[in-house]
């Protein structure tokens, strides 16, 4: 397999640390992300990056026992590059000073002047003699390293910027990583080309070894994947199917809670289209059955999640003697399974992986996607054909509607559900805004609404709208439609749909909501 040129990201906890990740994957740059107390001497010999970047953190470095770069990295001879607590972690281990508080704490946007000679890390900043960035630090560097001089200063960092250019060591107080520091993008791309790198990473290199890889692990065994019908088991499922053909059986679960037409189009497209062998187990009945009278939302989740395993269980067995479980873990699930401070990993919804199967089956896995972003998956999807519509699809729960559905879930609340959806989602297509949108749905509330139609009365169920605009779903802000596109939008739905009366639209931001009802 290809030996990609790596870099090392040594994460001390900042809460954004995975977009210095995707900053760097949209530059074509292979790296990856370990907490700095898995990162020894022996970890950065076996690893060999090109360069490193030491993230930020929520400790400090004034702090007894406080997280570290391992001392080695300052003789590997490759460049480094520290942001916020990354900086001030450098500046101590390499003699300079951090010091807490005196009033030099900086929340949230500020502004970076440059100071003394230019510097080739920041090649195209400081045209207009200032450069807007973001900082998050309340511990400030007082007196920096030898060998390092001063390239940036803010009101509250006046060593905001510094470098030692002849061990090529870099040093920001601010996050370039976010989108609030508009050139931060541009930071990046000159620390990677001042390292040597070439840019090899892409989707037509990672599709080559990832088939190159599936082919070794499996062999000539079947592999069974439980396939949600989301774009990430979608995409492991051509992806695999490409590597070893009819050796992949798919299992399709449909547990009844799917939008409108969705059980058909994804039996169609992997079936007919990709002539896949497909498992369609359509077991509505047993999941609606269960959920009769349940309005508790984790009741809801745990139940399905349980008939899932046992479902996807007894149709996988019917597949006889496969020796593989193929899900589609992506990245970021690696990285939170493997938090920097060493803590349990985090529970993945249901459908996203099939917990406890593996062990319980006694099957390896195959996870060819665990390398990558959301938006390298779906990257991935278009180098192997997978229909632009479908790729592009906003995210949906493992749990369906029944999320969607507060309250007990009904057989008539779930077709009232499912045909408004499916108008606001049109709506949202017929003004070009879908693409602008990480996650929009319809959401029928536990709530009857007395209506006037014609010259009757009407007494039906309530509808809550909703979409967001997110990078990563993690925050999330409502998307400020037009008074006239809701407007336009609640009148179809109310004529379309017959048993809705009233329609709201959601603007509650995350946090402090969440993007889901339940």
């Amino acid at each position: 397999m290809t030996q990609h040129q790596r870099l090392l990201i040594i994460d001390f906890g900042s809460q954004v640390t995975q977009l210095i990740a995707r900053r760097l994957r949209e530059l074509n740059i292979y790296c990856e992300i370990h907490p700095y107390n898995r990162v020894d001497d022996a970890f950065l010999t076996s690893f060999g990056p090109k360069a490193v970047v030491l993230s930020g953190g929520p400790d400090s470095v004034t702090r007894p026992g406080s997280p570290r770069a391992p001392e080695s990295l300052w003789s590997l001879g490759v460049p480094v590059l520290g942001i916020c607590y990354g900086q001030q972690t450098m500046m101590q281990q390499l003699g300079g000073l951090v010091e807490t508080g005196h009033g030099t704490a900086e929340f949230g946007r500020a502004h970076v002047t440059p100071t003394g000679p230019s510097l080739p890390l920041l090649e195209g900043w400081f045209a207009e003699g200032r450069e807007q960035v973001w900082m998050s630090h309340g511990d400030h560097v007082s007196r920096i390293a030898p060998g390092f001089q001063v390239y940036g200063t803010s009101p509250n960092a006046p060593f905001a910027i510094t470098a030692d250019e002849s061990r090529r060591f870099y040093a920001v107080q601010f996050h370039p990583e976010v989108h609030h520091t508009p050139k931060g993008a541009k930071l990046y791309e000159n620390f990677v080309r001042l390292a040597g790198f070439t840019g090899d990473w892409t989707m037509g290199a990672y599709r080559e070894e990832a088939i190159r890889k599936i082919r070794e692990q499996v062999g000539d065994a079947k592999v069974i994947c439980g396939l949600s019908g989301g774009v990430d088991s979608s995409v492991a499922a051509v992806l695999i199917h490409e590597a070893i053909g009819d050796q992949l059986t798919c299992v399709f679960v449909d547990h009844g809670l799917l939008r409108l037409g969705e059980a058909e189009q994804v039996v169609t497209m992997f079936r007919d289209h990709y002539n896949m062998p497909l498992i369609h187990a359509d077991e509505s009945d047993l999941f609606l059955g269960a959920l009769t009278g349940v309005s508790d939302p984790e009741i809801k989740r745990k139940t399905i999640g349980r008939l899932f395993i046992d479902v996807f269980q007894k149709h996988a067995t019917a597949v006889g003697g496969a020796k593989f479980l193929a899900q589609g873990t992506l990245y970021p699930d690696v990285i939170e399974s493997v938090s920097f401070s060493g803590g349990p990993s985090v529970t993945i919804k249901s459908h996203h992986n099939v917990g406890g199967l593996p062990e319980k089956m006694g099957l390896k896995l195959v996870e060819p996607l665990r390398e990558l972003f959301k938006d390298e998956v779906r990257a991935l999807g278009r180098e192997l054909g997978l229909p632009a519509s479908f790729i592009g699809r906003h995210p949906f729960p493992g749990p369906g509607l029944a999320i969607r559905c507060p309250g007990e879930i009904t057989p008539e609340k779930l077709d009232i559900l499912r045909q408004a959806d499916a108008v606001y989602i049109d709506q949202i297509r017929k003004h070009g805004l879908y693409d602008e949108i990480w996650q929009a749905f319809a959401a029928i509330l536990p709530m009857r609404t007395v209506g006037v139609m014609g010259d009757g009365r009407t007494y039906d169920f309530a509808l809550a709208l909703r979409a967001v605009t997110s990078v990563d779903g993690m925050t999330a802000d409502y998307y400020p439609f037009t008074h006239d596109f809701l407007g336009e939008t609640a009148t179809r739905i109310i004529n379309e749909v017959k048993g809705i009366n009233r329609v709201f639209y959601d603007c509650t931001s995350k946090p402090p909501g969440t993007i889901e009802l339940e």
